[in-house]
């Protein structure tokens, strides 16, 4: 049985897990508004990766006897003046979610939820390539700057990202 502090933790972070999903499809929105569809294509994928992650903790909490119980989420900005900036706000969420993540490892650890501790393994894994993957597009185009035909080739190379990642 899932204990109170470890399961409202993980209700909070399914909310967080599914913002990060809204986040990412607002991005992929104003991508699609600039013409740029590889970008939009890997912040749709990137969306659809955030829904899984919820559903994986809401799968969770149901299978330790819990209760899940989803909260609002918050509307996510709509504007940014760049693709650069879009990435590193990208890349300062990620951090954010690998901060809760780890908060919660802890907390499973002090109630001795070993079968929490041991779920959230994945997600410690899991970010580890997801703060990656945002930083390494973030610093391309930190290099690339104003330079529209590598920003269009960086496009076309998000928009070979598998669905399946």
């Amino acid at each position: 049985m899932i204990k109170a502090k470890v399961e409202k933790a993980l209700n909070d972070q399914i909310r967080k897990e599914f913002y990060s999903s809204y986040l990412y499809l607002s991005m992929a929105a104003q991508f699609e508004s600039m013409n740029l569809k590889g970008f939009a294509h890997w912040m749709q994928v990137q969306a659809g990766e955030e829904t899984k992650h919820g559903m994986k903790i809401y799968g969770h909490v149901n299978e330790r006897g819990g209760k899940v119980t989803l909260q609002a989420i918050d509307a996510p900005p709509s504007n940014w003046k760049s693709a650069k900036e879009m990435f590193t706000q990208a890349c300062q969420h990620e951090a954010k979610v690998t901060e809760s993540i780890n908060k919660i490892v802890e907390l499973a650890r002090a109630d001795k939820d070993n079968a929490t501790e041991v779920f959230l393994q994945w997600f410690v894994n899991e970010q580890v390539e997801e703060e990656a993957s945002t930083n390494e597009i973030a610093k391309k185009l930190q290099l690339i700057g104003d330079n529209g035909p590598a920003l269009v080739m960086l496009d076309g190379e998000l928009l070979k990202r598998s669905t399946a990642s």
